[in-house]
């Protein structure tokens, strides 16, 4: 029943777009699309289609169970599931203490409980079908058989996208079996908590758990401990904000000399091998122009500007149970007031911030986050990092991840991989240079980091105040509101 119910389901999604469709495909034949000369006509419809389904009203709390739906495992992966159990209270107040070090300002949020984390173990299967089913294992038996087939010593503990209120682990499975082929390495997939009921800092408190635990293994875990100096943090969009955030924090950690109780006993602050952004949202105003400027190539849909007049609006949702919250805010992931924050939006973090950081990638396609992730770029060079960035012409939001077995994504993931590889190896060299590819691939350019973005460090700062201001004044008044009806 279930089946039938998703094959119609899926039946009536082909159908509502069939006139968008009609229009994208006959614009694109006669030469005369938006995008002429930056995508192909299979980009341009995926582009469209997903566009039209994310401005689709619905209830938050709907389009989030939605999106974590199991859709069961099979084909070429091994996956174990696994619960990281409850970790020392000392997790949450380490990420507290890193926020405090980092406040400039009257910045609020909730203090989360540290609580059992789920994940996923992550490898690829040889010899199977894309249907061939999961075998009848214990959850310890698929670890062990994706370790034999996974035998690098590095580790990839990746966090999945979604704006922070979407996706899960379950939707990331066939890319990071694909990047565990292409490495050797397993990944260790987080279920981090999700917004709007956990706000920041939750998810951040449950990215630290997941890296102690990849150190430190808890008593009973499946895998044996993994150094730091073997570990790969990577994610797309969201994951990437948390990525780079969780770096900022083992970083202000590092560089505070706080110790972490962790297991019973105080453990250091040892630093990855590496840190991979795939299309990392790194202001979560989006203010920068991208957003606008790429809009006409990607499926997000611009951030309106700033306005006096105008209150701020979020993804229009039907009100349900889940959001708006109660009280309310202006943004589903956090209070407005540490919007600027770095562990919040990277973007905001100055080059000297990230002093002393690992490797790091930056991949993005020519998307409304462009910027933002070319500026944190700029500023890790500045601070001395070494900086492996890429660019490619025409490609809307994690491209890499949407478009499997292409061409872009092949060329997205084989620089992927050889990054992971070189930073476990301690093997990557900053060049200072972006590597810009053109659309199909048909050519390349290394163009200086200071230059792929124009927008300087003076007009992001002011940009983010201004977008800030706008939503906290917002949040004001709508909390004005709710407290006044409360008191009816």
């Amino acid at each position: 029943m279930s089946s039938l119910k998703a094959r119609l389901a899926l039946l009536k999604a082909f159908l509502v777009n069939v006139p968008l469709v009609l229009k994208t495909a006959l614009l694109h034949g006669i030469q005369m699309s938006p995008v002429k000369g930056k995508q192909d006509l299979r980009t341009e419809l995926t582009v469209a289609i997903i566009r039209s389904y994310l401005r689709t009203r619905a209830p938050l709390g709907k389009t989030q169970r939605d999106g974590i739906r199991d859709p069961g495992v099979k084909g070429p992966m091994w996956i174990s599931k696994v619960t990281l159990p409850q970790p020392d209270n000392d997790v949450r107040d380490a990420v507290l203490h890193a926020i405090e070090s980092l406040k400039t300002g009257d910045e609020t949020f909730e203090i989360p409980e540290a609580i059992p984390v789920e994940g996923e173990w992550t490898g690829h299967r040889a010899g199977a079908g894309k249907n061939t089913p999961e075998p009848e294992l214990s959850e310890q038996e698929k670890y062990l058989k994706l370790r034999e087939e996974s035998p690098s010593d590095m580790t990839i503990l990746y966090f999945h996208g979604g704006a922070y209120f979407l996706l899960d682990p379950c939707t990331h499975r066939v890319p990071l079996a694909h990047l565990s082929r292409l490495t050797g390495a397993p990944a260790f997939s987080v279920r981090y908590r999700l917004a709007p009921q956990n706000p920041f800092p939750a998810a951040l408190v449950d990215a630290l758990t997941a890296y102690l635990s990849l150190v430190h293994p808890p008593e009973g875990s499946l895998h044996q401990p993994v150094p730091a100096n073997k570990i790969i943090i990577a994610g797309d969009s969201a994951g990437g904000n948390l990525s780079l955030c969780l770096l900022q924090t083992l970083l202000t950690l590092d560089r505070t000399n706080r110790t972490v109780r962790f297991g019973g006993k105080d453990v250091a602050i040892e630093l990855p091998a590496g840190v991979a952004g795939v299309s990392p949202w790194c202001d979560i105003t989006r203010s920068m122009p991208s957003c606008s400027n790429n809009a006409y190539l990607d499926y997000l849909d611009p951030s309106p500007p700033p306005s006096d007049d105008v209150p701020f609006a979020n993804i229009p949702f039907i009100p349900d149970d889940v959001w708006p919250a109660s009280p309310p805010r202006a943004e589903i992931f956090c209070n407005s007031t540490i919007l600027g924050h770095p562990l919040v939006s990277p973007l905001a973090a100055p080059a000297e911030l990230w002093k002393n950081a690992p490797p790091v990638m930056i991949s993005v396609g020519e998307e409304g986050l462009a910027d933002e992730g070319l500026i944190v770029g700029r500023r890790l060079h500045e601070a001395g990092v070494p900086l492996v960035a890429e660019l490619y012409e025409g490609m809307p939001h994690c491209h890499g991840m949407l478009f499997l077995e292409t061409p872009v994504s092949t060329a997205f993931f084989k620089g992927f991989s050889e990054f992971c590889r070189d930073a476990v190896a301690g093997r990557v060299k900053s060049t200072g240079t972006l590597t810009w590819r053109g659309f199909k691939l048909q050519s390349t350019k290394e163009i200086p980091i200071e230059k792929v973005c124009e927008v300087s460090d003076e007009e992001v700062r002011s940009l983010m105040k201004k977008s800030i201001d706008w939503r906290l004044r917002t949040e004001i008044e709508m909390q004005k509101e709710w407290h006044a009806k409360a008191r009816l």
